[in-house]
């Protein structure tokens, strides 16, 4: 499987590190960490040097109860930073939900739109359709940031994350975006309780996501400080578990704060997975 994007068309043979990147003064758990563009810049490049396979840019928090930005903020915040990123030589996503926003951030040169909200706000599928050769993923929501934890869904959530994410999958593909344009996100967080959220990580091979990459995001999520007592910036292990744990069952793509520990770990499944079917007589020293 592969991953079509703008300009790199991503092997998904091997689990994939999305690296996160806040541009945000409230972001839940590193909001307000990096101080300007020069910053940003820095953090991108040391998430490549810690295995990053893509940046994902962010200029408007998703926490629940955050406020929307508006749409000259966060073009302040990001538009600078994007143009320097896409110098570095990976694929660039901007997180997005503003139609006006993925317009300038595609015309500029990004490789993907990775949108909460599935491009179920006006404008946005058609900014996307337009563009033609970016990749995109849509991300599964119950509600909007502000009151989506007031009132999460209920009863089983994979039949509702199925439904709406395959309906903006068909919806783009009936405007001509190729099916390996578009992956899935299940929303770890958005509008869900914390068994929701566990029940999905358990039966993400019940998803069926069929040939649209998987990408799944758990670093520092409230739902891992439920279970494990932890604060958000004390949630390290507990990620890397649920990232881990999210390849396992399919994910192609796991969307990380902590790379470097990410990447190590998943270098640890390679070397398992490499010996699994081996000969005793061949196991090398």
């Amino acid at each position: 499987m592969h991953w079509q994007t703008t300009r790199f068309r991503i092997d998904l043979g091997r689990p994939r590190v999305m690296g996160i990147v806040n541009l945000t003064p409230d972001s839940f758990s590193d909001g307000g960490h990096l101080a300007g563009p020069a910053d940003a810049l820095a953090h991108c490049e040391r998430l490549l040097e810690e295995g990053a396979d893509i940046l994902d840019l962010g200029a408007e928090s998703s926490r629940p109860a955050a406020a929307p930005v508006p749409l000259e903020e966060e073009r302040r915040r990001l538009l600078p930073v994007l143009r320097e990123a896409l110098r570095l030589g990976v694929a660039i996503s901007v997180d997005t939900y503003k139609p006006q926003i993925m317009r300038e951030a595609l015309d500029l040169g990004a490789d993907i739109v990775n949108d909460i909200w599935a491009l179920r706000q006006p404008g946005a599928l058609d900014a996307v359709a337009a563009h033609g050769a970016c990749g995109v993923c849509l991300m599964h929501m119950h509600g909007e940031p502000r009151t989506m934890q007031l009132a999460p869904m209920e009863g089983d959530p994979l039949p509702a994350v199925r439904a709406v994410l395959a309906a903006s999958t068909a919806a783009l593909q009936a405007r001509g975006v190729a099916a390996d344009r578009i992956a899935w996100d299940p929303g770890i967080g958005f509008g869900k309780t914390p068994g929701q959220n566990f029940a999905l990580l358990a039966r993400q091979t019940a998803l069926d996501a069929g040939p649209h990459p998987l990408l799944v995001g758990w670093s520092r999520k409230s739902s891992l400080g439920t279970v494990t007592g932890c604060a958000p910036g004390e949630r390290l292990v507990p990620s890397v578990a649920a990232a881990l744990l999210a390849v396992e069952r399919g994910a192609h793509l796991v969307r990380v704060h902590d790379v470097r520990e990410t990447v190590a770990a998943l270098r640890v499944r390679d070397a398992v997975l490499a010996q699994a079917g081996a000969p005793a007589t061949t196991i090398a020293p």
